[in-house]
């Protein structure tokens, strides 16, 4: 699957919320996510701009553990890429597995996340630890699939959400290294 998402920093998350639900956006679910990141022993994914982690979900008392492969982003106005997802039971285990092999993890993000379904779009707004709100909107695609047609659509719906500017293609990973350079 090809990831279609942008994010933006927002000011105040009761608004942005009003605003979602004014447009007909349906709020599907809330959960906290921790995701454990990882850096190969072959490459440096913070030079090739890839991303490996286990993410921890949890909901309503309801756990799910994924490991993600996220490839290299495709463009630079959107964060556009390759993302690979296998569900796990144990993410201590999965853990222990990578870092056997030669991964070693370089941070945990945790966020609060909101989710909202908006005709074909997943809105997200995000309390993460150590930075200001976000919102994330994203479009997932087939393989092989024009990314610039839900690339634009994204734009748009963040236009009529009032915003214009903010923009970030940095992952929270990222945005938190940076911050603590």
């Amino acid at each position: 699957m090809i990831e279609v998402e942008v994010k933006a920093e927002i000011n105040d998350f009761d608004k942005m919320e009003e605003k979602i639900l004014k447009l007909g956006a349906v709020k599907t679910k809330t959960e906290f996510q921790e995701d454990l990141y990882f850096n190969s022993p072959i490459v440096d994914f913070a030079k090739t701009d890839e991303a490996l982690r286990i993410r921890t979900t949890k909901n309503d008392n309801i756990e799910n553990i994924f490991i993600t492969y996220k490839g290299p982003k495709i463009n630079k106005k959107a964060k556009t890429r390759k993302e690979v997802e296998i569900a796990i039971e144990d993410a201590l285990k999965g853990k222990d597995i990578l870092e056997s092999i030669g991964f070693k993890q370089v941070r945990a993000v945790r966020k609060n996340r909101k989710y909202y379904n908006y005709e074909n779009f997943e809105i997200s707004l995000d309390d993460v630890e150590g930075l200001r709100p976000y919102m994330e909107i994203e479009i997932t695609l087939p393989d092989g699939t024009d990314y610039n047609e839900a690339q634009e659509s994204i734009f748009d719906l963040y236009k009529q959400l009032g915003i214009t500017d903010g923009f970030e293609t940095t992952s929270y990973l990222e945005l938190l290294e940076n911050k603590n350079c």
